[in-house]
């Protein structure tokens, strides 16, 4: 899933593209949520994995609720603090790592290596 169509030529038909959106326009973002909603539903994955911003953040919350395990990795881009949907994801995710070992704390984020 991606927001960029772009990545099409890469991978063919696999790839499922949603809106992007941020905080600041509500309706491109209720519109990629519902996007996220009905490709979750429709895949069912056992397993999301993520490196984050908003499409990632609902992936992994509706990835949950249908039951997958969930897996939430904070972008490289991140270096001086957590993202907004990387401190919020945390509720809804297995396992909750960070990219940059000085901002893993005890309670999480963890930090499993650099540049995954």
């Amino acid at each position: 899933m991606t927001t960029n169509a772009g990545y099409a030529q890469d991978v063919g038909n696999a790839l499922v593209v949603v809106e992007d959106a941020s905080l600041w326009e509500k309706i491109k973002l209720v519109k990629m949520f519902l996007q996220v909603a009905w490709c979750v539903f429709r895949l069912r994955p056992d397993i999301v994995i993520t490196t984050g911003a908003a499409p990632g953040f609902a992936a992994i919350v509706f990835g949950k609720a249908f039951g997958a395990r969930t897996i939430w990795i904070d972008s490289i881009a991140n270096s001086e603090e957590l993202s907004m949907s990387g401190q919020k994801a945390r509720r809804w995710s297995d396992v909750w790592l960070t990219q940059w070992e000085h901002l893993a704390r005890p309670q999480g984020p963890e930090y499993w290596g650099g540049v995954l």
